[in-house]
């Protein structure tokens, strides 16, 4: 059981998900939690989703926090600089009483109110949590965090992070941030066309199925990964995944049967699982790094980089792996790797 006592909360506010973990007294992970969190529709659905995890992990009595995001970026908010310092209030407003402290990257933790004077330190600065974690415990790697939305590819060695790039805009440049994702990535942002029955089919410009629906059609999406309403509300079924992707072609269900869909899901499966790979290489060929250098999977999607490393002849790592754990857990960690990594970086820099 973990030692509540000196605990310290991790949170990673997404824009979709409030991710959260507890770190005990002795470093170790007691609890990992994910609530939809559709930030978009308001500021209401953040408190919603603090409380849900609150009673998920039994209160939060005595708890310190610590607090990464990259949900300033939704449109319910003006500008990043507006999105930061409202979330910062908001969590200051849950936790009045409790110590907060803000992860500002380079920074390093800050007070609610430095941290509001220091707004593009804070935003969307989560990668660089998990990426800080991973360097402390291996000699070198390319963190590789297949999210819901989003891929970040993080190099690092001998204990440093190495990528000059830290806003989202330098790291979309760079391609150490991809905006594909297992669960919400709409198929028109994958491939323009597929091929069916002897012909290419170009797709709708439509947000009719996503990502979601393909890899329940191959039977790879996690449990648990899919949490928001699918794209039209209906059935996360295979049956209801098919005909979302019926539509992307202009075509009803019975065009085809499962097995039919089934090919046409696995062939955006592997343009997705190429566009990873090539920024995976791309970050490889840099300077930095062995030839030995291992891929750390994380994210919900830590599949596709296990298969990665399989196609490029390179050893795997599980994030997971690199924490210690008041109980057994599975690879919760993974899934949630910031938010358990600025709990653990919170947990070393308090001593």
């Amino acid at each position: 059981m973990p030692v509540l006592h000196d605990a310290i909360l991790g949170w990673d506010l997404g824009g979709a998900h409030t991710k959260a973990a507890l770190v005990d007294s002795r470093g170790r992970v007691g609890s990992v939690v994910q609530i939809p969190c559709p930030l978009w529709q308001g500021l209401d659905r953040l408190d919603a989703g603090i409380d849900s995890v609150l009673e998920k992990i039994g209160g939060d009595s005595g708890l310190r926090h610590a607090v990464t995001m990259t949900g300033e970026l939704v449109d319910l908010f003006p500008d990043r600089a507006t999105g930061v310092r409202a979330l910062i209030d908001a969590m200051s407003r849950r936790f009045p009483r409790a110590e907060l402290a803000i992860y500002g990257g380079p920074a390093g933790f800050l007070h609610p109110h430095s941290a509001a004077n220091q707004v593009f330190r804070v935003a969307s600065a989560n990668w660089l949590a998990s990426a800080s974690w991973a360097a402390g415990c291996l000699r070198e790697g390319l963190l590789v965090d297949v999210g819901s939305t989003t891929t970040d590819l993080i190099p690092f060695a001998d204990k440093q992070v190495l990528t000059c790039d830290y806003s989202d805009h330098q790291r979309l440049r760079g391609q150490s941030l991809i905006y594909t994702g297992i669960v919400r990535t709409p198929l028109m942002a994958i491939t323009d066309k597929v091929p069916f029955a002897g012909e290419w089919v170009y797709l709708m410009a439509e947000h009719f199925a996503t990502t979601a629906d393909i890899y329940r059609l191959n039977g790879d999406l996690p449990d648990g990964a899919d949490l928001l309403p699918s794209a039209d509300n209906g059935e996360k079924s295979q049956i209801g995944s098919a005909r979302r992707l019926a539509r992307m072609l202009g075509l009803d269900l019975d065009a085809a049967d499962l097995g039919g869909w089934r090919g046409v899901s696995r062939f955006i499966a592997e343009q997705q699982l190429r566009l990873v790979m090539d920024a995976c290489e791309r970050v490889l060929s840099r300077p930095g790094l062995s030839e030995a250098a291992p891929l750390v999977g994380a994210g919900v999607g830590r599949f596709l980089v296990e298969r990665i490393c399989r196609r490029l002849g390179r050893p795997y790592v599980g994030f997971e792996t690199l924490f210690e754990y008041a109980r057994p857990m599975g690879s919760k960690a993974a899934e949630c790797a910031p938010a358990v990594a600025v709990a653990s970086l919170a947990k070393e820099h308090a001593g």
